[in-house]
């Protein structure tokens, strides 16, 4: 019995891989939302929660060097908007929580410690003297999205 071997001349991307690559992503008008190109590649491990497992699976099989664009549907990289993740927070709240130079507008991205020593974000979607709204889906969530990689390095 014979058996086929294939070689490749470059390592594939395989779950678990350790990569350097250079990525964008940007939302459906075309906007940069990250972007390493200009800049220092990112290293990650596939698997370890660094990027969501639709952004991950993309990468499955490609090889070192590959330049791949990737077109990902509305809620597919991110996930759905959740609508119960659209949250009020009384301003005294955010006040008792805040330092005395911080100062609020619509659009922020605003950063919340979480009970254990975690932190987690929101993004301000209206305030006045009593409440904030703050939606703390993830800000790509529910909208389609444009991926580009270069994989520079696979461990």
């Amino acid at each position: 019995m014979r058996q086929l071997m294939l070689n490749s001349p470059h390592p594939v991307v395989t779950e678990g891989s350790f990569l350097t690559l250079h990525y964008r992503l940007t939302d459906h008008d075309g906007r940069d939302i990250v972007s390493t190109f200009d800049g220092t590649p990112a290293t990650l491990q596939l698997g370890a929660g660094q990027w969501s497992p639709a952004l991950e699976a993309q990468l499955i099989g490609l090889p070192e060097g590959a330049q791949r664009v990737f077109q990902l549907a509305a809620g597919e990289a991110f996930g759905p908007h959740n609508p119960d993740l659209v949250q009020r927070v009384s301003a005294a709240t955010l006040r008792q929580h805040s330092s005395e130079d911080d100062q609020y507008a619509v659009g922020d991205l605003v950063d919340f410690s979480a009970p254990g020593g975690g932190r987690f974000a929101g993004q301000l979607l209206a305030m006045d003297d009593e409440k904030a709204i703050f939606d703390f889906n993830h800000p790509l969530a529910g909208k389609p999205v444009r991926f580009e990689v270069s994989i520079i390095g696979i461990l």
